[in-house]
């Protein structure tokens, strides 16, 4: 036993004390143990960061050295990514002319809760994130067995977006010199798809006939609205009496607003502010509507009961999905409708740039994107240059 204890002191004695801090020939970098420690002042008090290896911590103390030299030396937040990103989402007011929609905002909290909190550490700080960081929570999202499912490309990105743009504002606010998600990488994986899979479906005239046939007096209006006008239903809902020129030479209603999860908003873009016109027949019944509701300018068009916004969820599955199914079009929904009318203009061989103003996209070439296959024929003819017949 005495012989044991004797040995087990030796070699205490012989091992170094790695708390101890020990001198490199780069001023202010101390070695201790198996790392290194960084010391500096900012602020009037003296502060350390750490390194694993002597070149990481001969970087820093250069950085820190020429960050004092600009007087752009600050002192490194303790503030954890995680705090940062519950008060960031809370009062982050947007970079653009139009504001910060509340119902973004609510998106934002869903997708920091459903990703980004899983996959960061609670005790990560924010000045510790860094592009190889962001590129393995990039690689987490792809991960199949991770998610438990195949992510689209289009949700990894909207998983990034909150993400970005909160490192973007730390910046600016100058709790971290470089935001380290200016560079990362997104997915473009190649996507296997059936031949139709994202293609724009539309009702045909009989089932639309069948659906306004079907639909209960006190909604028929609403749905010839969307089939007649290529509305979003988040905009007829919002239809206010001062919206609708049923008197006017050409009749027309206006697109000011929309109502999305029961908050008023305006138009996403300039685009989306738009005049729409109507129907002769469709304006006579609209000015009989109208008579029915009570007087005033802000007065909704189409509303709940008690006068209330209706809720979309609520008629989707209450009113259309059955209605739908009876037509044989059980995976129609309102935006079926909007296709549909874009569908019946190009059977009209209706301009796509008039078009694209009336759907309130933001350019022709966008509404072409999305409705090519509904184009009348199957191509360009064949031109023949030579005998000139099928050119002028």
């Amino acid at each position: 036993m005495h012989a044991k204890g004797t040995a087990a002191s030796a070699a205490d004695a012989a091992r170094p004390d790695e708390r101890k801090l020990v001198r490199t020939k780069t001023p202010g970098v101390y070695r201790r143990g198996r790392s290194y420690v960084v010391i500096y002042r900012a602020g009037g008090r003296q502060r350390k960061e750490f390194a694993q290896t002597l070149d990481e911590a001969r970087r820093i103390k250069r950085e820190r050295e020429t960050d004092r030299d600009r007087g752009e030396l600050q002192e490194r937040t303790t503030i954890t990514l995680r705090a940062y990103l519950e008060e960031w989402v809370e009062r982050y007011r947007g970079q653009g002319r139009r504001g910060f929609r509340e119902s973004t905002r609510e998106e934002y909290r869903r997708l920091l809760t459903r990703y980004a909190y899983e996959h960061f550490s609670e005790k990560l700080r924010l000045t510790d994130v860094t592009p190889y960081r962001l590129a393995r929570y990039v690689d987490w999202l792809c991960d199949e067995v991770a998610q438990g499912r195949r992510l689209s490309d289009s949700t990894v990105a909207n998983a990034v977006i909150p993400v970005r743009a909160a490192l973007a504002t730390a910046q600016r606010e100058g709790l971290i010199r470089h935001n380290p998600a200016v560079k990362l990488a997104l997915p473009h994986r190649e996507q296997i798809r059936e031949a139709d899979e994202d293609e724009a479906k539309t009702l045909s005239r009989k089932q639309v006939r069948q659906l306004l046939a079907r639909a209960p007096e006190e909604h028929r209006l609403l749905l010839e609205v969307l089939a007649s006008c290529g509305l979003r239903v988040s905009e007829a809902i919002a239809l206010q009496r001062r919206h609708l020129h049923v008197d006017a030479a050409r009749p027309h209603l206006k697109i000011r607003r929309a109502i999305v999860k029961r908050r008023v908003e305006p138009p996403k873009t300039k685009h989306g502010r738009r005049d729409v016109p109507l129907a002769a027949g469709l304006a006579e019944r609209l000015r009989k509507h109208l008579a029915s509701l009570p007087s005033g300018a802000e007065t909704l068009v189409f509303s709940a009961a008690g006068g209330g916004a209706l809720d979309p969820d609520n008629l989707r599955s209450r009113m259309l999905k059955p209605l739908v199914r009876k037509i044989g079009a059980p995976w129609a929904g309102f935006h079926t409708l909007r296709h549909t009318y874009a569908s019946l203009q190009l059977a009209r061989s209706v301009n796509i740039v008039q078009l694209s103003r009336v759907l309130g996209h933001h350019s022709p070439a966008f509404t072409l994107s999305v409705y090519t296959h509904l184009l009348p024929g199957e191509g360009a003819p064949a031109l023949d240059l030579v005998d000139g017949r099928t050119w002028s």
